[in-house]
């Protein structure tokens, strides 16, 4: 009789960040800055890479997938974030708070696996050089990019869908700045114990696996360049795969520690910090190192603007 007296939640209040209310119009600026300049750096990769025939190459086609899934990662986040400082609590129905976790959780995934793709291609690149042009050709580029999309669409859809059928009885105010697992699972009136350890489970393997490959990739690549005879030539080298592994570094740090410990254990606070490194600055940093890291692509970016001066 007592869950017939419940009232199901059909809607969340999402809070953001309270204790920093009086700062809301101070965020707001800065975090639309952040948000115009991660889309523009992004765009901006895709449209050098796309505009130069000698960017034509499975490095570089890896790295648009990457600038795709960063625009549309970050505005699955950050403009509810936004607005959410302009209305000082924003609610979203149920359905689309699921949605949004779900997009959120599946982009995440992805660039798990296209970061591990990326890394598989770096270590033909440097290891096996001779057998690259026939390994990685365009079709294997082509699924391996695919496979990390489609991949990273079907690996939340266990999780989300616990999620879903969990009973939220209020109160509906969501202490974070998107609809994510954890706060959730909090607000919860069901026993979240199952959920939580499966998507602990799920959660870890993704991120362990995809890990663990890349860091086996980048042990056999730093193996082989410090066997480099020439100063020289281990820097070309190093500088093929430094963007990459300055990213992955970046991105691995913080969703582990968000994501490979028990859901009930973290502060919310300490994980609505870890969660803006991935969600807001991480997609900004992606432009501004493979820019300012990468030669090849600083030149061909500063042709495109002048190409476009020009017009």
């Amino acid at each position: 009789m007592g869950d017939l007296n419940q009232t199901l939640v059909t809607e969340f209040i999402i809070l953001g960040f309270p204790s920093l209310q009086k700062l809301y119009p101070v965020l707001f600026l800065i975090f639309l800055c952040i948000y115009i300049f991660t889309i523009t750096g992004n765009i901006a990769i895709f449209l050098t890479v796309f505009m130069n025939y000698n960017l034509q190459i499975p490095m570089f086609f890896f790295l648009n997938h990457l600038s795709a899934m960063e625009i549309w990662y970050t505005s699955v986040i950050v403009p509810k974030m936004l607005a959410n400082f302009v209305t000082n609590g924003n609610s979203i129905s149920f359905n689309n708070c699921m949605i949004q976790l779900y997009l959120f959780s599946s982009l995440g995934a992805s660039e798990c696996y296209l970061l591990t793709a990326m890394a598989y291609d770096r270590f033909l690149a440097i290891c096996q050089p001779l057998h690259y042009s026939t390994r990685m050709t365009n079709a294997t580029s082509l699924q391996l990019a695919s496979g990390s999309w489609l991949g990273g669409f079907i690996s939340p859809v266990l999780p989300v869908v616990l999620i879903a059928k969990l009973k939220y009885c209020g109160p509906n105010k969501v202490n974070y700045f998107y609809c994510d697992a954890q706060p959730l699972l909090r607000l919860s009136c069901s026993n979240t114990h199952f959920t939580e350890v499966a998507i602990s489970i799920l959660a870890s393997g993704l991120i362990f696996s995809s890990f663990v490959l890349t860091v086996l990739s980048y042990i056999f690549i730093i193996s082989t360049i410090l066997r480099i005879p020439s100063a020289i030539g281990r820097k070309k080298a190093f500088s093929t795969c430094a963007s990459h592994l300055t990213v992955v570094i970046i991105y691995y740090g913080t969703i582990t520690c968000m994501y490979m410990q028990p859901m009930s254990k973290f502060p919310l606070d300490v994980n609505k910090v870890l969660s803006l490194l991935y969600t807001v600055v991480t997609p900004m940093l992606n432009p501004i190192i493979y820019s300012l890291r990468n030669k090849e692509m600083k030149e061909s970016l500063g042709k495109v603007i002048i190409r476009l001066k020009r017009k």
